[in-house]
């Protein structure tokens, strides 16, 4: 029993814990986007279904010791993809829609080591129940959760903060050829085991456990759908319209494992006449926030609750897997429907509904699924019951179910009114929004809106419409920086487009060249907004990654370099690294001014720029500017600008409300290979 679980540990804690160490690693070369992990996410899931697809079919095919000897080939043959080091040849600048380059990379560099480890927890399940016909397989199945959820809660809060990125690849390679050791050896000795043959034999001599329905199995299939659905919408949803907070889709999926360690650990964890009536509420609840007459509530309780109504969904979907199991000789085709299951929620949150829906329809259609399947798991034990009041309760859950996807087909109908535009594609939803008449109101505006952060906007009356406004006003940061260069035609770089508000600096003469790695940001922006096409500027617009656009290209000699391309609140980390400084100090004329908007709701980002900048000799100058109430262009924003000593000592006014960013105790600087969000959380 030791070895069993030892081996299906460390498997699970290694399945865990390469999700975020890869996803890190290619983050910066397909534009430091969060559907990255969303795409990485639904890899991990599919080839999860086929690992446990690969221990079913040894299970069902071959003998015990066939098995044992096929499988640690296989091992063994895998021992040859080490270590996971990514290839630099999959980076690439032009990343409109990166998402089956992704799966190729993540193929070839963890494809195999990772479908084994898939495979790990059902097949060792498997035989410790043909050599232990007492034993209690799906307590290793719990176990394995256990580790996953410990693999996944240690990586920020300790790995991340103290091993450079190739340091972990090299320490997960050396834990995976500990893995296949014991893997190994532990399918040697189950092939061995001479109870494997006895224990065959008995079972074989018994009367035939008739195998599971097939209306079971597509129940099977659908609570673990629903599950998987929930989790990946209910993390698009926290991520993209709560809280754009670093690593909160750490919160769902912890939720989703507990509810699989503590539903399959012991079946008291779950009775239904508790949390059938929380599923009403956690569902009704979802829904309520989804609708937008809703309450506005604070942050933290939102998330909160969000999280446990989660947790209440797939403990009731988790807790009816768990009251379904088979008898443990159907255990691998009922682990490889689950499996099944849960590829199918990847695929379609991940890869369908981004290229499918307008809007993040895949929410709403994932509580009607819950309540639908869980419909169907009470319906038919109450149906089988011989007392009277069953057709009371039947029709109770009939008119709630009904009722219910009504209300959600009508949130689903005004997700997309009110706007001028919704589009969506890899890089999340897209609105534009238009408020107030330019006639009768000062204030009309038309706004481009990401998830739920503001990206630019423009005043509709025409004595506005060409200003600087929102985070790029005069007085802020930016505009500082923009007057001091003022003079002799200047050449202005920009890393992230917005709706074009930067281009109102541009005057007769300037060369502005923007870099935008979303080509819908730029569609958007020539049709609803005229930033672009009214500014006296000369405008160039490359379509990629700023950062490896900016690397394959010759000195563009900027006077003013602007770091704008933060994906709502979150920072691709990949822009203000050491390196990443050193490609725009590349493209800066002597005495230029690298200006960075560091406007962010949950992370402080001075101690990044001041170590970023004295890796260089650089003094970095810190701005706030706070809007008045009464204000109407401006908003508060936050702007860090980057320079020799001397260029900012010839612009004495750039010192003005300027605060002179100074060394955090021992804080370590960013690099390619270094990062902790953690450490710079507000």
């Amino acid at each position: 029993m030791l070895l069993y679980a030892l081996t299906i540990s460390l498997s699970a804690f290694l399945l865990f814990a390469v999700q975020p160490i890869i996803a890190k690693s290619i983050l910066p070369w397909f534009g430091g986007s969060s559907a990255v992990w969303s795409t990485c996410m639904l890899f991990f899931q599919v080839v999860l279904l086929l690992g446990y697809v690969w221990a079913h079919w040894l299970h069902q095919k071959l003998a015990a010791r066939k098995q044992a000897m096929v499988h640690i080939v296989v091992l063994a043959a895998s021992l040859a993809t080490l270590p996971i080091i990514p290839n630099q040849a999959w980076r690439t600048a032009s990343v409109g829609q990166p998402s089956l380059r992704i799966l190729a990379l993540l193929v070839v560099t963890v494809g195999l080591p990772y479908f084994l480890l898939s495979s790990t927890s059902p097949l060792l399940q498997a035989w410790y129940a043909r050599n232990h016909k007492d034993g209690l397989p799906y307590r290793l199945f719990a176990l394995s959760n256990l580790a996953s959820m410990l693999a996944l809660l240690s990586y920020p809060l300790v790995v991340e903060p103290n091993l450079p990125t190739r340091m972990q690849e090299w320490v997960w390679s050396g834990a995976y050829v500990f893995f296949v050791v014991f893997c190994g050896l532990t399918a040697w000795r189950a092939g061995a085991d001479p109870m494997a043959k006895m224990t065959a034999q008995a079972i074989a001599s018994e009367t035939a456990e008739p195998p599971p329905a097939g209306s079971t199995r597509l129940l099977w299939l659908g609570l673990a759908a629903s599950a998987s659905v929930l989790l990946l919408a209910v993390t698009n949803h926290l991520t993209q319209d709560v809280a754009a907070i670093p690593f909160l889709w750490i919160l769902p999926l912890s939720v989703y494992l507990l509810s699989f360690i503590l539903c399959f650990e012991s079946p008291r964890f779950y009775r239904r006449w508790l949390f059938g009536p929380l599923l009403f509420a956690a569902l009704g609840f979802m829904a309520y926030r989804m609708w937008f007459g809703h309450k506005e509530m604070p942050i933290r309780p939102v998330i909160a609750l969000f999280g446990l109504a989660l947790f209440v969904c797939c403990m009731v979907c988790h807790g009816e897997l768990a009251r379904l199991k088979p008898h443990p000789r159907y255990l691998t085709g009922f682990y490889v429907t689950v499996s099944l299951g849960g590829a199918f929620g990847g695929l379609f949150v991940g890869l369908v509904a981004p290229n499918v829906f307008h809007a993040y329809y895949e929410f709403p259609l994932g509580m009607m699924l819950c309540a639908a399947v869980t419909f169907l798991a009470f319906g038919r034990d109450l149906w089988r019951m011989r007392w009277l009041p069953k057709y009371a309760g039947m029709a109770f859950l009939v008119l709630a179910l009904g009722g219910y996807i009504y209300f959600l087909g009508h949130i689903m109908s005004v997700m997309v009114s009110g706007y001028k535009v919704v589009a969506r594609n890899f890089y999340g939803q897209l609105r534009v929004s238009e408020e107030g008449d330019p006639r009768t109101e000062e204030d009309a505006h038309r706004t481009l809106i990401h998830g739920m952060i503001n990206h630019g906007e423009q005043m509709l009356r025409e004595e506005y419409r060409r200003l600087p406004i929102t985070y790029f006003c005069p007085e802020s940061g930016i505009g500082r920086a923009m007057r001091a260069q003022e003079g002799a035609p200047r050449r202005i770089g920009i890393l992230g487009l917005g709706c074009g508000t930067l281009a109102a600096y541009g005057k007769a003469g300037d060369t502005i060249r923007i870099y935008e790695i979303n080509p819908m940001v730029l569609d958007l922006a020539q049709h609803w907004f005229s930033y672009l096409s009214e500014t006296p500027a000369k405008v160039e617009v490359a379509i990629g990654d700023g950062r490896l656009s900016l690397d394959g290209e010759s000195n563009q000699q900027f006077d003013i370099l602007v770091m704008d391309a933060f994906s709502g609140d979150s920072v691709p980390v990949h822009l203000v690294t050491k390196e990443a400084f050193g490609i725009y100090w590349r493209h800066l004329k002597p005495g230029g001014i690298l200006a960075v908007n560091v406007t962010n709701t949950y992370l402080d980002l001075k101690p990044v720029m001041e170590r970023a900048a004295a890796a260089f000799g650089k003094i970095a100058l810190h701005y706030d500017y706070d809007a008045d109430d009464s204000e109407f262009l401006c908003f508060s924003c936050s702007w860090d600008l980057v320079m020799d000593r001397a260029t900012a000592d010839r612009h004495p006014e750039l010192y003005r409300r300027a605060k002179v960013l100074q060394p955090r105790g021992r804080f370590r600087t960013w690099t390619d290979d270094f990062s902790n969000m953690y450490s710079i959380l507000k």
